[in-house]
């Protein structure tokens, strides 16, 4: 926290840049001590690239990661508006709006949560949140919730009585609600699909939870493209996203293989900002049969809002912020 709190301190007295160039010693820092996270990383460059990553090629990977963490700093203190924010799909939001319907918005750990909540500050007059499990904060995160009460209460957490109350309610009033679906530790409510060729397990919990709610579903993503720069996608996926009682497993596992290969073709796109740093791809459920792997139905009063999540965290060095 202390040294969060001088590169903070550092960055906003003496100058961006210099903020900046300290991402580079801890990004070398990383390289050297985050075994696993350095080892999810090279199997994962492996695949999306096509070939064996180079050191460097790690090295841009966690550093765009740090700088991607970087400008969550600069936007809750107010220097938010210096960034551009380029936006495709924003109609789809539009639409919602207008006609006064709340919605889930479906994204991942690729590029910026931050720079979403960023355009709903500046254009969207609806409440966004964003549902997630919350462990105990890393420093940045502390820090920033310590300096913008605002960040933390736009946070619905995973797990806490009424927490699926709360989304329902938060949509019902024509509210966004957003939600990374690309990783989950539980094995038994995973679902295999392939992944960059590969058979690789995607939590189930998110279709599953747009499914109870019954609200339109959007894909969603915020990817840093340069310094001050993000380009931001809206893309349709289901209103709403129906699972048969008959056939659910099947609808189940194809409405996560059509986000896993949204995904894929956004991590293709953008190899280095896919910031996922476990193996999805080392994992049990990756070749175990979809009808074994049927979550149960959300708890409306709360009990259990996301069956894809859980308090357990997948082995490995933490690389969240």
């Amino acid at each position: 926290m202390a040294l969060v709190a001088l590169m903070a301190w550092l960055t906003l007295r003496l100058g961006e840049g210099l903020g900046r160039a300290l991402l580079v010693p801890i990004t070398l820092y990383f390289l050297a001590t985050g075994g696993p996270a350095r080892a999810a990383s090279r199997t994962y460059l492996a695949r999306v690239l096509g070939r064996e990553p180079r050191l460097a090629d790690l090295f841009r990977h966690i550093h765009a990661f740090a700088a991607v963490q970087f400008d969550r700093l600069l936007f809750i203190t107010g220097r938010a508006g210096r960034f551009r924010l380029d936006c495709e799909g924003v109609e789809h939001l539009q639409r919602l709006v207008d006609e006064r319907r709340g919605a889930l918005l479906l994204g991942a750990h690729l590029g910026s949560f931050e720079a979403l909540r960023l355009l709903a500050t500046r254009a969207c007059p609806v409440p966004v949140k964003a549902l997630m499990y919350r462990p105990p904060p890393g420093p940045l995160t502390a820090w920033l919730a310590r300096r913008d009460p605002a960040f933390a209460a736009a946070v619905i957490e995973i797990g806490r009585p009424g927490s699926m109350l709360a989304v329902a309610e938060t949509i019902a009033a024509g509210g966004f609600v957003g939600v990374l679906a690309d990783r989950a530790p539980r094995p038994e409510r995973m679902v295999p699909v392939t992944f960059l060729g590969a058979p690789a397990a995607f939590p189930a919990g998110p279709m599953a939870l747009a499914a109870a709610l019954g609200a339109p579903v959007l894909l969603c993503r915020a990817v840093r493209i340069g310094r001050g720069h993000y380009a931001l996608r809206f893309e349709p996926f289901a209103d709403p996203l129906v699972l048969p009682r008959a056939e659910r497993a099947a609808a189940l596992a194809a409405a996560v293989a059509r986000y896993a290969a949204w995904l894929e073709a956004a991590c293709r796109a953008y190899p280095f900002s896919w910031f996922n740093f476990f193996d999805v791809w080392d994992n049990d459920a990756a070749t175990a049969p979809p009808a074994a792997l049927e979550p149960r139905r959300p708890d409306p009063a709360g009990a259990d809002p996301c069956p894809g999540a859980d308090p357990a965290r997948p082995a490995g060095r933490r690389m969240d912020a």
